[in-house]
């Protein structure tokens, strides 16, 4: 009998086990030389775990009714999916599958858990309408994700190309939230279209969104700084569900109002200039 404990198979995929369990392989690069590595990290993919069930939650929530439920539950989606990519950071458990199960994972709580809450409590009275918002939004939220996991390496870590799906994600759930008790009317529900695919089209548009990836919590800050923060916990105590839609909204159209200004300061070509460019 061959000794379970052989290690004579060089290659996992050899193994005869393998034929049983198929175990994840990842080769990653240490010191320029290539590594095969099996298993996955568990505590960071914990959290996205968490992450993803909130926001299968938020969906069975919408579907029954239950809407204020499924507007925390993206909200505490967004809180888990803040630390998967951290904790990962900090314990040095960063891998490739990790960033493929979040991207997955922030689909479902950020793109299609809102669509449906969405439309579950606002949209179905429109019919086709109402169905082509919410799948404009899903749609939005997975080219979102795409684009950014493929320029991810190319482009300035401190700015979001687009509204970023968390944020976008928010201002949805905060609205059902908000007004979970409320059946709205037929123009409302108009209006909520509209809302949902504007927001949707923002994640796949080229405005400029700060990522405060460069916010260094560890330095000193003035005294007025803790202050501030203070108060927007109480303020988002005394209620959270407006206050959290506020602040989503204000993320929002922080990025419209730098691009707009961005537009009004480019230099303009007058029609002398171009007059005195034809004649050289």
């Amino acid at each position: 009998m061959s000794n379970p404990d052989d290690n004579s198979f060089k290659d996992v995929e050899e193994h005869p086990l393998a034929q049983i369990v198929d175990e994840h392989v990842e080769e990653v690069e240490v010191k320029g030389e290539k590594i095969r590595r099996k298993g996955v990290y568990l505590l960071p993919n914990l959290f996205t775990t968490a992450a993803l069930f909130a926001g299968f939650f938020a969906i069975v929530s919408g579907m029954n009714g239950h809407f204020a439920h499924a507007g925390m539950a993206i909200f505490a989606a967004q809180i888990l999916d803040g630390f998967d990519g951290r904790v990962a950071r900090m314990t040095n458990t960063t891998s490739a599958f990790g960033v493929q199960y979040d991207s997955l994972s922030d689909m479902v709580s950020f793109g299609l858990a809102p669509a449906l809450v969405m439309f579950s409590w606002g949209l179905e009275p429109l019919g086709k309408v109402g169905w082509a918002a919410a799948f404009i939004f899903c749609a939005c939220a997975a080219l979102r994700l795409a684009r950014f996991n493929t320029q991810a390496e190319v482009v300035d870590s401190r700015y979001f190309v687009g509204l970023a799906s968390p944020p976008a994600a928010a201002i949805l759930a905060g609205t059902v939230w908000s007004w979970s008790d409320v059946v709205p009317s037929y123009e409302v529900s108009m209006a909520l279209a509209i809302i949902t695919t504007l927001v949707g089209l923002l994640m796949v548009s080229n405005v400029r969104y700060t990522s405060f990836k460069g916010l260094n919590l560890k330095g000193r800050v003035p005294f007025v700084v803790l202050f501030v923060a203070v108060l927007v916990f109480v303020l988002v105590t005394v209620d959270p569900a407006r206050m959290l839609l506020l602040m989503a909204v204000t993320y929002c159209l922080s990025g419209l109002l730098a691009w707009g200004v961005g537009v009004c300061k480019r230099p303009k070509v007058t029609a002398k200039n171009d007059n005195t460019n034809k004649d050289q």
